[in-house]
């Protein structure tokens, strides 16, 4: 039986029937599309196909982070079930939703001042964020308390890796997730941009393919030189936004280099989706430590903070 409340959000693209666990609460976040407001529910009440097929037609759909009303009213239901609770969120270098759940927090604790909150900034996003919570939820159905999960999370959130292909940078750019500079030179090369999550939750673009065959080629590779030793023993995910049959190629190439590995594959959500478009193609498994890519002035920094 699970010792906590584990508390996630939308973003982290599983599928619905994935997350659907006694104990578990899922915060959708919101999404503009053709004049109407949604949630994004992991694809129950709509299909990638619908929302991925408007885009590809000209939709710009716009996000917005957890609104405070949601935020509020789940930390206050936890609170008063009176179980501790966790949780996950998504990162603060993409969204402000982390912080906005600090000043709910410190208002529900007034309120509940026994409760038992822990707030975990991932620094992922999507399908990355999805491993964590996959692997969290196997943790928390195994009886971690509200404490130990948070602190397993602080760590194990540093071993996910993972890299994507995106059609274009324009939908970055216009959700102001790089700069507009960044994907003006995109647009020129005509090439298909690579990125990862870095260790702070941001961004970075990491290299380009010569279309999208070499591009899956390239992301395989990625997993091929970054992977734990032990990961055969582990799940990786497969994520895309509305073209499976690049993820298939994908999956197979994994396949090919690890033959022991799970694999699961996910549709990138309408959140996210909104800010990769379609065509977008990822792979995410648990690998190196991000903090050893940190550059040797910020490792200097964290020394001197007392910081790992």
């Amino acid at each position: 039986m699970a010792n906590c409340h584990l508390i996630i959000d939308s973003c982290c693209d599983l599928p619905a029937h994935v997350v659907k666990q006694e104990g578990v609460t899922l915060m959708r976040f919101p999404y503009t599309l053709d004049g109407g407001t949604f949630e994004d529910d992991l694809f129950e009440t709509t299909s990638a196909e619908a929302f991925y097929g408007a885009v590809r037609k000209g939709a710009e759909p716009t996000t917005a982070q957890v609104s405070l009303q949601t935020l509020t009213e789940t930390f206050t239901a936890a609170a008063q079930e009176g179980t501790p609770a966790v949780y996950l969120a998504f990162s603060s270098g993409l969204s402000a939703s982390y912080d906005a759940a600090c000043v709910v927090r410190e208002q529900v604790l007034a309120e509940y001042p026994e409760f038992e909150l822990h707030i975990v900034d991932t620094h992922l996003a999507s399908v990355a964020e999805g491993l964590l919570v996959y692997e969290a939820l196997v943790q928390h159905k195994g009886g971690m308390s509200a404490a130990e999960l948070a602190a397993w999370a602080e760590e194990a959130r540093c071993f996910v890796n993972e890299e994507f292909m995106v059609e274009d940078l324009e939908a970055l750019r216009r959700g102001g997730r790089i700069p507009a500079s960044v994907a003006v030179a995109g647009a020129a090369l005509d090439v298909k941009p690579l990125l990862v999550i870095a260790e702070d939750g941001k961004l970075a673009l990491t290299g380009v393919a010569r279309g999208r065959k070499k591009g899956i080629k390239q992301l395989a590779e990625f997993y091929k030189k970054n992977a734990d030793a032990a990961g055969a023993a582990h799940v990786a995910i497969v994520g895309h936004a509305d073209c499976p049959k690049d993820a298939a190629r994908l999956k197979e190439a994994l396949e090919k280099e690890d033959p022991g590995l799970m694999i699961l594959t996910c549709s990138i959500g309408p959140v996210i989706g909104s800010h990769v478009g379609a065509g977008m193609v990822a792979v995410v498994f648990w690998g190196r430590d991000k903090r050893e890519n940190l550059s040797v002035a910020d490792r200097i920094a964290r020394k001197v903070k007392g910081e790992k």
